[in-house]
């Protein structure tokens, strides 16, 4: 029996909160805190559940989280609010002695970069105050990291290549949206990407590689290399990589529009001045597209999001794909949800279910991948996101053209 503080009441914060609630006998108490408290306030009495209380408090605000928490006095606190505000909550939950979790490694607002250094700083802090710190506990981070942990464990003795693949193939009937948070999802995309390779990164230019790659019981699909957090940490954990990729689905229209919002200076992130104000175009961008949490209805398609991977076992080479394929629609009539908030906070709500019932367990500062994958795996199913595998086959991105 624990009580956790939510910090985020978005599309996943939703996923967290419902997921959370169903589960009375590890989470016997949860508090959803937003900014805007009316968000938690609906999304409290959607779930309807005696045990769920709010509160304001603004994630930037390192006294105001700290008053909170001092309040609350949480067993974990779980940010499913913007990266930017990871390190402002790192901070509370240090002052106060509180474990840390979240789904998205930090960036800097003003510089569209994202690394795990700036987290890690917090290594030896957390380890004195004897609380711990879990780092990217979604799916991608996340779930990938803990099917690549899996793998090493159970099916290679060296892991030599890892391509991870993301895959929405779904449609929500807009012109143009993004599946979470617009403002980071664009960041994210518009940057330049880069791999892993020989022990060195590898830099390209924005989407400039890209195959088609099939992805179970969806087919063939444009899939362009990026760069992704758990990249960094898994080619630490795992030194004998020699080459690590990201890969991710678009479709052309989406990079269209994309593209003439790049043209035209509103995916930028400096500040200019409109009638006497400063704004960001990207942030002004974010207020005019789709809330991520209104997309689920009418929502078709599944994702398909995995591994693949080539290595050595017993001496011999060997191959290993492991997957889940996750349905827009089922996560509507479940939760409301789309898929790619409930596949980001299914794997949240386990993770914090594997810290506070013991079996993850530690005090630093941790990338999911350092904890044993089998007790998440066993689970992760029941909760709605089962996996599938294929051992010693052809892998899709090696043939993919």
């Amino acid at each position: 029996m624990a009580k956790v503080l939510i910090i985020g009441a978005g599309g996943v914060g939703a996923v967290v909160a419902h997921k959370r609630a169903s589960v009375p006998e590890v989470f016997s108490e949860i508090v959803i805190a937003s900014r805007t408290k009316a968000k938690c306030d609906k999304l409290a009495a959607a779930i309807g559940k005696p045990n769920i209380r709010t509160a304001q408090v603004d994630a930037d605000n390192v006294p105001e989280t700290i008053a909170l928490l001092e309040k609350e006095k949480p067993d974990l606190l779980i940010n499913v609010a913007l990266p930017y505000q990871d390190l402002p909550l790192m901070d509370a939950c240090l002052a106060t002695k509180t474990n840390y979790m979240d789904t998205a490694n930090y960036e800097p607002k003003d510089v569209a970069k994202f690394e795990y250094k700036w987290q890690w700083a917090y290594q030896d802090r957390f380890k004195e105050a004897g609380i711990m710190a879990l780092l990217g506990c979604g799916f991608d981070p996340g779930v990938t990291s803990v099917y690549t942990a899996y793998a090493a464990k159970h099916y290679f003795d060296e892991i030599h290549y890892l391509d991870i693949v993301d895959c929405n193939a779904g449609d929500h009937g807009k012109a143009f949206a993004t599946n979470f948070n617009p403002e980071i999802n664009i960041r994210e995309i518009t940057q330049r990407g880069k791999y892993w390779q020989d022990g060195q990164w590898v830099e390209i230019d924005p989407m400039s590689i890209h195959k088609s790659v099939e992805y179970p019981n969806i087919g063939p699909k444009d899939s362009y290399l990026l760069y992704h957090e758990e990249l960094e940490s898994l080619v630490k954990s795992y030194p004998t990589i020699k080459r690590a990729r990201f890969w991710m689905t678009f479709g052309q229209k989406y990079l269209t529009v994309l593209n003439v919002l790049q043209e035209v200076g509103m995916t930028s992130i400096k500040p200019i001045n409109y009638e006497g104000k400063e704004i960001v175009p990207l942030q002004f961008l974010k207020a005019v597209l789709p809330e991520p949490s209104s997309l689920g209805e009418g929502y078709k398609g599944q994702t398909s999001i995995g591994c693949q991977m080539r290595g050595i076992k017993d001496g011999k080479e060997r191959t290993y794909y492991i997957w889940n394929n996750c349905d827009h629609a089922q996560c509507f009539k479940e939760i409301g949800a789309q898929a790619v908030s409930y596949t980001t906070g299914v794997p949240c709500m386990l993770g914090a279910k594997m810290i506070l019932t013991g079996k993850w367990k530690g005090t630093g500062v941790f990338n999911i991948e350092q904890f044993d994958p089998d007790p998440f795996l066993a689970e992760i199913g029941k909760y709605g996101l089962p996996w599938n595998e294929r051992i010693d086959e052809e892998l899709p991105i090696e043939i993919a053209k």
